[in-house]
Order: structure tokens, then sequence, then C-alpha cells
């Protein structure tokens, strides 16, 4: 049976720290306040003078992931790109990064799942191999979310909880006989609750796409969230789509060595370890250093719990959880097994 394993792992973080005192500079909040909301303590934000996008963060991680897998670019069959703030408009990110790594015609295609961009990635990765369309396949989840902020009290409630980062996979497709790799996945939507975390401009809807009173008066240019809202759904959903996605790989959760949620916030993945009754040794979070980085927050936690060795690579087995924009949920579960 053909299985899609993971074959190097690799994170960015930007070196720019930005603790939550440093934000008392810029809106009305502390260091308490935001704690006690998101658990967050600090993130890292690409260098203020910008020209930094999500492709240049995204081939750092890549080319750490590349060298762990032992391949060279060459070696990629296709690029999955996961970003909610691509470099531009269009075209994808993908591409941008595809040329980067020096390739010519590999494929790249975009996936813009915003918090489960690394569900919906995996799970296209995990199509394609498994349907022969590709062996080998770089998935990248990469955002630099501070240029889109608005730094201000009027939008802390965002502001203070998204950091920049990327991380990078490389997933091959293997013949074996051992019940190891993807071994399940659970994707879910709802565009009920769209308007629940969304960035509205620009947007083709409108005619002219954007309008100087839209940001100037509006601030329709920056993310807007309903925090209580995505946190009453998150408290629903991700016990849901854990046990679904347990149930498909005929796993119970004490089968779980690990659990690695998307780093949304630290209030969320509590309660869900509340539910789930999983002791601290067996949930990895560090939003606390990085805050949320979307499409990245996975796969960076990966590469730190294999680094710090929380994660055996050698027989591991591991449900990955998350919640975000959309509404969009998902699960998956990865066996390590060497």
């Amino acid at each position: 049976m053909k299985r899609t394993v993971i074959k190097g792992v690799g994170r960015y973080i930007p070196e720019r720290l930005v603790t939550n005192e440093d934000l008392t500079k810029y809106m009305d909040t502390s260091d308490e306040w935001i704690q006690q909301r998101t658990g967050i303590k600090q993130r890292y934000w690409v260098p203020e003078e910008g020209n930094v996008g999500a492709s240049d963060l995204g081939l750092i991680a890549s080319k750490i992931a590349l060298d762990r897998a032992g391949w060279v670019p060459e070696d990629i069959d296709m690029i999955i790109f996961a970003t909610l703030s691509p470099d531009i408009f269009f075209p994808g990110s993908g591409c941008l990064l595809q040329y980067k790594l020096g390739l010519k015609s590999t494929p790249a295609l975009d996936i813009r799942q915003q918090c489960t961009g690394f569900f919906y990635g995996l799970a296209t990765a995990d199509a394609y191999i498994k349907s022969g369309m590709a062996n080998r396949i770089l998935f990248v989840g990469a955002e630099v979310h501070s240029t889109g902020l608005d730094i201000s009290t009027r939008g802390r409630d965002v502001a203070v909880i998204f950091g920049d980062g990327a991380g990078a996979i490389c997933l091959e497709g293997v013949e074996t006989d051992k019940n190891e790799g993807i071994l399940s996945s659970a994707l879910h939507a709802s565009g009920k609750y769209a308007d629940k975390l969304c960035l509205e401009l620009p947007a083709s809807r409108l005619n002219p796409r954007i309008k100087p009173e839209w940001l100037v008066d509006d601030c329709r240019h920056f993310p807007s969230m309903d925090g209580q809202a995505i946190f009453k759904q998150a408290l629903v959903k991700l016990p849901q789509v854990a046990k679904e996605t347990l149930d498909k790989a005929g796993l119970e959760i004490g089968d779980i060595d690990l659990v690695i949620p998307h780093q949304a916030n630290l209030r969320i993945n509590q309660a869900f370890q509340r539910t789930m009754n999983l002791p601290d040794e067996k949930i990895f979070n560090n939003i606390q250093k990085f805050g949320n980085t979307t499409a990245a927050s996975i796969p960076v936690a990966l590469d730190e719990a294999i680094e710090k060795n929380i994660v055996n690579v050698n027989n591991c087995t591991i449900l990955f959880i998350g919640l975000g924009a959309g509404l969009t949920w998902a699960g998956m579960v990865y066996r390590f097994l060497n």
C-alpha cells in the first residue's frame, strides 16, 4: 500500500522579537491583558522596512526541510503553498517560491484555508501521491501578518495575536505494509460563519475594489474577528473532529502519543485538553513564543517538537487538530514509524 510519509521538516522565524510590553507603545494594552486572553507572551515579525514576503520565509524553511530529507529542489514533483498573506494579490506565493528554488516548470498550488491550511494542504498532497500524480511534494505554510495588522487600540483584539513565520514539510509516497504516515484526515467548512473572522479588502465584489474612505474611516483593509464566536465554535467542533479523525484511523485518544493543535489561542487548546482528558505531556503548545502563525503554526510546532525530542521520529502517533476562518476545521492522524 502506498503511504504518504514525512521525510523532512523545517521552520523559519524572523528575528524581530515583539513582546507584549513592546505593543503597549502602540495601543492601550498590557502583558497581563494579552496573556489572560490568548496565552501569548511574544511573537516575531519581519523587519519594519518591509520587502519580506511569505515566499521569502518559506524559502528558508524549505531549504532546511529539503536538506533534512536529503533532497535537492529538482527532486520536488509539486509545491503546495498554504498562506492567507501572499506576497502579492496574484500570482500565488507557490509560484514565487518555485522560482526562488531555481525550478523551471514544477507545478505550484496555493491553498487559501487560513488556520487549517496545513490540513487542507497535506490532505491534497496525500491525494496527489496516492493517485500517482506526484510522489515527492514540498508543503509550505508561511505567513507575514505583521504588515497587515492595525497596530492601534482599535485593532488590538486581532493585532496582539498574530506572528510571522514559516514551516515546510517534505512528503513522499512509499510502498509499505507498515501502518505509518498519514493515517486519516477530516476536513470541514461552514461559510455561515465567514464574517466572524475575515479580511474584506481588496474585494472583487466591490467596484471599485478600494475607496480611500474605506481605508481611512472604516479600516476595512484590516482583519476583523468576533473572538467569542470563534471560541465557542472551537469548543464544540475541535473535540468532534478529533473523534471523527481518530475513528477514521481506527484509533482512540489513548493510542495517541501527542496532540499538536493549531496555535490559535492557548485558552482554546487548554479547553480542548480538558475535554479530551489529556495530561500535559500529551499536548504541545508554543503559541506563547510565536503567536498565531496560521498556516505555519503546526509545521513550526512539529519541527520544534522533533527538535526537542518530544516527537520520536522512530515511533510516534500524532493527532493534529485546528479551526479557523471560513469557518474551517480539520483533523489529521500521522504516525512516525521506522
